[in-house]
């Protein structure tokens, strides 16, 4: 669980659909750090199915803390205009930023790559080279060891705290806090994934997946990256759609952070069978037709193994993290999450009390 460091001030209320540029942003983030010819890389990998190369790739990494020109600038994956307000929400005053109190204690996560309100009216015609130079070197570090973490959890290694200190400018040493708790951040929010200190004597690490997904939340063995940050979007979009959400409706949302159905993503493989097909058969999505519709249409809710993995409320604090915020602004849905949680506990009292029972005996 995460804090959100509250000000005086009143949150400002924004529509329900400006979740998108924020989301959008975090999902393109490797996009925009990663230089071109390692991400063609890791799409030949996704093709073939191979894991090889994978610590060259970390090496080049090192030595290149800028993207190069070629990759996609902030401003230009920022494309996408958010829809009319659907139900307002309460977002935070800019200055209010998370921790995150679980994984890195009592660290503030600062501005860095964290998607600001203003990059929603930036001009989608920015230059690279403009790019470049809104980025300093405490981001320019954490691209770095995002990358670093990311090949760890891939190949099951421990995290050290002095073989992250190696692949970090010495310059900026004195600031390890701040770069670890800006790539934990953006570990979480794009791949679902947790940083958490796990023995603070030896300063070790560990990656830990928010579900239990097959293979390190990489669903199938040796490919590519977790997807649980894109299952708890779509649990989300299905929640906050009144618990149901027409295949359409999830599609729209998804082709304006630019996954498309049938168009092979670098981090998601292809979108449209790992959703209809992988998420569904492991039984964390349903996906039915719509009753009586004609010509047949298709709808998603939760599947089982969504309701037993994690719950409205989790996914409302994955949404509000994204967002700078507090699950409370949500209004309604936070709301409808707290209901969940009580339903979730009483369902729990007569198990406990068959238990005792049980043990008496």
């Amino acid at each position: 669980m995460y804090s959100v460091q509250e000000r005086e001030e009143s949150p400002a209320l924004i529509g329900a659909d400006e979740l998108l540029p924020n989301l959008h942003f975090y999902l393109l983030y490797l996009t925009v750090i990663m230089p071109r010819s390692k991400k063609n890389k890791l799409h030949t990998r996704e093709k073939h199915h191979q894991a090889q190369g994978e610590t060259q790739g970390l090496r080049g990494a090192k030595k290149k803390a800028l993207p190069s020109s070629s990759s996609a600038p902030l401003q230009a994956v920022l494309q996408s205009k958010p829809a009319k307000r659907s139900c307002s929400i309460r977002r935070c005053p800019p200055k209010a930023q998370p921790t995150i109190t679980k994984s890195v204690s009592n660290t503030k996560l600062s501005k860095g790559v964290n998607c600001k309100t203003e990059n929603k009216k930036s001009s989608s015609k920015a230059s690279p080279s403009k790019a470049k130079s809104q980025r300093g070197p405490l981001t320019e570090m954490s691209n770095i060891l995002v990358q670093f973490l990311m090949q760890m959890y891939k190949m099951k290694k421990p995290i050290k705290k002095a073989d992250m200190l190696k692949i970090i400018h010495k310059k900026y040493k004195n600031s390890f806090s701040e770069i670890l708790s800006r790539a934990s951040f953006n570990i979480e929010v794009v791949f679902g994934v947790d940083l958490k200190e796990v023995d603070g004597m030896k300063h070790l690490y560990a990656l830990v997946n928010k579900m239990d997904l097959p293979y390190n939340g990489r669903v199938h063995r040796a490919r590519g990256f977790p997807k649980t940050g894109l299952l708890m979007t779509i649990l989300g979009v299905i929640f906050m759609n009144g618990n149901r959400a027409t295949e359409q409706k999830i599609w729209e949302f998804l082709n304006k952070m630019k996954i498309h159905a049938g168009k092979r993503h670098f981090i998601f493989g292809e979108p449209k069978k790992l959703i209809t097909q992988d998420f569904v058969k492991l039984k964390y999505l349903e996906y039915r037709q719509v009753p009586g519709s004609v010509p047949p249409r298709y709808e998603f809710l939760w599947g089982p193994r969504a309701y037993a993995e994690t719950s409205k409320m989790k996914i409302l604090q994955f949404f509000a993290k994204i967002n700078q915020t507090i699950p409370s602004a949500f209004t309604s849905w936070y709301e409808e999450a707290l209901q969940d949680e009580k339903e979730r506990a009483q369902a729990t009292i007569p198990l406990r009390a068959d238990n005792q029972c049980y043990g008496s005996e």
